[in-house]
């Protein structure tokens, strides 16, 4: 994607207001199709900026990427209105706004998955999670699952969506997804959770085996791995309660 700078976005701005303006006053119906399309370049602007602010386009994309991609799902929705449909609302205006803006974040979180390059599930999955305004902690469980617990051995488990998902992604950028977990873990985990993560894991070192994380954390006894085994489940279940939905959301 191209790289702008703040002048650019300015002088976008700039542009998309003169151009409003020269737009004469008439019903949304008796618009030109490339009218209505700069009659609605705001809306663009308004939903790519909320993005632009989220966690979910941090270090991803710009707000100028954002509202290109934007612009591009405003055109397509543009040529798939139905204007029976719109001419029947009570708030004409917000029926179209609605059905514009639905299109618009559609494209623009589609764009946001596309350039992350990391861990990725279906989009079908995030619309589900999205339509729940994440408050499905199945998801929540997969996000912490799948990164700690598959470090183990499969569980016996058919109900596990984990293992429902096949892994057709590129692997994980793994700074980027070391840097997120590392701080979810300090802020919900006590030291010691947080360290036999970090270890199993390998957040800043190697991966360690449960035998090795034992003798590490000084964890005594002739069963100490299972140990082990046992606060590391026990540190993942502490953030399956303790994340907030939205920033898993977000960095999915």
């Amino acid at each position: 994607m191209k790289k702008y700078n703040i002048q650019n976005y300015l002088r976008y701005k700039n542009d998309v207001s003169e151009s409003i303006e020269l737009l004469p006053r008439r019903e949304f119906h008796e618009y030109t199709r490339d009218q209505l399309i700069v009659k609605f370049l705001p809306l663009v602007e308004n939903l790519a900026r909320k993005f632009s602010t989220a966690q979910q386009a941090s270090g991803v994309m710009t707000i100028n990427d954002l509202i290109q991609e934007g612009n591009l799902g405003l055109i397509q929705a543009v040529d798939r209105i139905n204007w029976n449909t719109i001419c029947e609302a009570e708030d004409q205006e917000q029926r179209l706004k609605s059905f514009l803006a639905k299109r618009i974040r559609g494209a623009i979180r589609r764009a946001i998955d596309m350039n992350r390059g990391t861990m990725r599930i279906p989009e079908h999955k995030l619309n589900e999670i999205r339509k729940n305004f994440g408050k499905d902690e199945k998801m929540v469980a997969l996000f912490f699952n799948s990164i700690f617990l598959s470090i183990d051995e499969k569980p016996n488990n058919d109900d596990n969506p984990i293992y429902d998902i096949p892994d057709k992604s590129e692997p994980y950028n793994q700074q980027l997804l070391n840097i997120y977990l590392t701080g979810l873990l300090k802020k919900h985990l006590n030291e010691l959770e947080y360290q036999i993560l970090r270890l199993s894991y390998g957040l800043d070192c190697d991966k360690h085996a449960a035998k090795d994380i034992a003798k590490i954390l000084n964890i005594q006894g002739s069963s100490s791995y299972v140990r082990v085994s046992q606060l590391k489940k026990q540190a993942v279940d502490k953030l399956i309660l303790s994340v907030d939905h939205s920033q898993v959301l977000d960095y999915l």
